[in-house]
């Protein structure tokens, strides 16, 4: 779309001003390489949940590394509490900074849907990765990993886990994440099947995303649920904070879902509270995420199905029909992570 350069003083304030939202600008400036962007490089943002978040660091690294190879910059913007208050700040920020694209992981997608429509109309690409913002309010979602192969590979691990039967918990995100819902609808969906009938899901809790209320909420199922077998945490910082609460509590209560291998390493084992657990590639994330805010700009895709782009070194993806009625890129499926393993990805991420 076309660029609209600021001038420099007008660039300066709004600067200014980002600096108090937790947003950060990237340049090659930025870089050990000292090499500087010339003034006609293209400005790409990324929003993520919340700062302060290993997972989000990742995906932040990934779409910096892709933006610096191709001589364009980016500006970070990192919410410092987790709400979309903060987010929908950042997005009328990058809409008078007149950004090429935006990429955004919505912690609610409908309150976001105005501003990034609002973004569209006044020319702004956007994009949602992580979480799909509403259908109608992005041109196109990265999807880490296909919604039902998530569910149906976090059931299978619950099944197994728990010897197949029993009862067990979900340990969620926030109640407004859209990515966390659409697995934990399409995990009661696989519920259905018959070699699921002994699994009974007693709860599904809420920690935002937040560790100390992630802890307290799994301390909390274990009070509650004497004969619970398993908590399956489909986030990050969940996993993490369920892992803590069921060691310094001596439960025997089971854990799997989706961690950081960084993190959960010594979680992981035998005579340990998690079996095995999966996750994707953050870094990766990060990279088709800014290969797409590119190729939105420049025009070689527009988020319709059936079209193509590559991304560097990893191939060529395609656009596909999404569940919401929007469209999608998946980068890839869930990777489990064991004993076997986890030894050789815990330094990766």
């Amino acid at each position: 779309m076309k660029k609209i350069l600021l001038s420099a003083a007008v660039a300066a304030m709004l600067a200014l001003m980002a600096v108090g939202c937790g947003v950060r600008h990237v340049t090659k400036e930025n870089t050990e390489s000292g090499e500087s962007v010339s003034a006609s490089a293209a400005k790409y943002a990324i929003i993520t949940k919340q700062k302060d978040n290993a997972y989000n660091e990742k995906i932040i690294s990934g779409f910096q590394s892709v933006m610096e190879s191709t001589g364009n910059t980016c500006v970070v913007g990192e919410p410092s509490k987790g709400t979309a208050a903060e987010q929908i700040k950042m997005v009328n920020d990058f809409i008078s900074e007149k950004v090429s694209c935006i990429a955004i992981a919505p912690e609610d997608a409908d309150a976001l849907s105005d501003c990034l429509k609002s973004a569209m109309k006044s020319g702004i690409d956007v994009c949602s990765f992580d979480t799909p913002a509403l259908s109608d309010s992005r041109e196109l979602f990265i999807n880490q990993a296909g919604t039902n192969q998530i569910a149906l590979t976090l059931m299978d691990a619950v099944l197994d886990i728990s010897g197949g039967k029993g009862s067990w918990a979900i340990l969620s995100a926030s109640s407004t994440a859209s990515n966390q819902n659409e697995w934990i609808s399409s995990m009661k969906q696989t519920m259905k099947d018959a070699k699921y009938k002994d699994l009974q899901l007693v709860e599904i809790a809420y920690g935002d995303d937040a560790y100390q209320k992630s802890y307290n909420q799994t301390k909390s199922l274990l009070q509650s649920y004497p004969d619970l077998k398993v908590i399956c945490a489909p986030t990050t910082v969940g996993m993490k904070a369920a892992a803590n609460a069921i060691t310094d509590t001596g439960s025997k209560v089971k854990l799997t879902g989706l961690g950081l291998p960084s993190e959960m390493a010594d979680f992981i084992g035998s005579g340990k509270c998690c079996p095995y657990m999966y996750l994707w590639n953050p870094l990766n994330l990060g990279r088709v995420t800014a290969y797409v805010s590119v190729a939105l700009d420049e025009g070689s895709i527009t988020g319709d199905v059936g079209e193509e782009f590559k991304a560097g070194d990893m191939g060529a993806f395609k656009v596909t029909k999404a569940s919401d009625g929007g469209t999608e890129v998946i980068v890839g499926y869930p990777f489990k992570f064991s004993a076997d393993n986890i030894d050789d990805w815990k330094e990766i991420y």
